[in-house]
């Protein structure tokens, strides 16, 4: 059995706010033991979000108290179980969901736990990105097997596997990404048409190649693209608000423009926004579903190759991702510290 250190450190938030370099700091705490249905781990991986700075900002509704446990993705290992634990054994791999990733050890609620093979940093973009493209595809956009899907932010931590599982669902699958690498990527995932706004309108190509409009879109981006997107919804169209990226770090844009129901009344059409935690039965279910078609190689989960170690590498990577440079998820590895 893994020797269990008196301490560990993580990243909390002290006060409220978007800078992370601003609001957190690191602090070495005592490390307890699991209670009743709650297991610790040891973290070998976290994912790193864009939503992260709205989680701090209060963005999704009240402000958090503080200080705040940041991070909520994770892939480790199990290294104690607490009482009435069944089904887990120490030494076993574990992607889960929850506060306090951004910790060399976190104490997590059993049930929200995801067996897996082995600690693998390619499983760690399933039980959030991944989910929630399925979440927001399957039960918030109806999407069917003959649709016309634009997926933007498509070679982001979400939009890689809303890529794919409109085309495991049999749909045409349209990727707007920035750089001929993410384009590379995306066409290796199976998109049918990938436009690469540093050379390419998303408006000029939608209107010349795709006139009768998309059926579903998975718009990530905000700001112009989502104008775009709402100009191009096609006929009882799905326009899915996964996020808004654009806009995260300052305040949200004011737009004097005719009111948004002019735009979908006469097709029929939608905005649908979503938190995939609004859905907690269908988040289990997809990202089981999603574990084995990854185990299955019918799935595949790309990372970014930039390294991240330790806590203290956190802001660094959540630059990198607002930077624009990241392929696939960004992640910061926890190496092994010798007790």
């Amino acid at each position: 059995m893994e020797q269990i250190p008196p301490t560990y450190r993580k990243l909390i938030a002290t006060v409220h706010g978007k800078n992370y370099r601003n609001i957190s700091r690191i602090v070495e705490v005592p490390l307890e033991l699991p209670g009743a249905g709650e297991l610790l781990v040891r973290n070998h991986y976290a994912g790193i979000n864009a939503s992260d700075i709205n989680l701090t900002s209060g963005a999704y509704g009240n402000l958090p108290s503080l200080p705040m446990d940041l991070g909520v993705e994770a892939v480790g290992e199990v290294v104690a179980i607490g009482e009435g634990v069944e089904g887990w054994q120490p030494g076993d791999a574990i992607a889960y969901l929850s506060p306090g990733a951004y910790g060399e050890y976190n104490r997590i609620n059993a049930r929200v736990g995801y067996h897996l093979p082995r600690p693998s940093k390619e499983a760690l973009p399933l039980v959030a990105s991944a989910m929630t493209a399925a979440v927001g595809l399957n039960h918030v956009g109806d999407m069917g097997d003959t649709d016309l899907v634009l997926v933007t932010g498509a070679a982001g931590g979400t939009g890689q596997f809303a890529v794919q599982l409109a085309k495991l669902a049999g749909n045409h699958v349209i990727a707007l990404c920035g750089g001929e690498d993410k384009a590379a990527m995306l066409r290796s995932l199976g998109a049918d048409r990938v436009i690469n706004y540093h050379h390419e309108s998303l408006d000029q190509i939608l209107s010349q190649e795709y006139p009768k409009g998309v059926d579903l879109i998975y718009e990530c981006i905000g700001g112009e693209v989502f104008d775009i997107c709402l100009e191009h919804i096609g006929f009882r169209g799905r326009l899915l608000i996964v996020g808004y990226i654009s806009e995260y770090l300052g305040e949200p844009d004011s737009v004097l423009a005719p009111r948004v129901y002019t735009k979908l009344l006469w097709k029929s059409a939608s905005i649908r926004g979503f938190i995939a935690s609004a859905y907690p039965r269908a988040t289990r279910d997809e990202t089981e579903r999603l574990i084995k078609l990854w185990q299955n190689q019918q799935l595949i989960s790309k990372v970014d190759t930039t390294p991240f170690e330790g806590v203290e590498a956190i802001p660094d990577a959540l630059d990198h991702l607002y930077g624009g440079r990241s392929l696939g998820k960004v992640i910061v590895n926890f190496p092994v510290i010798a007790n």
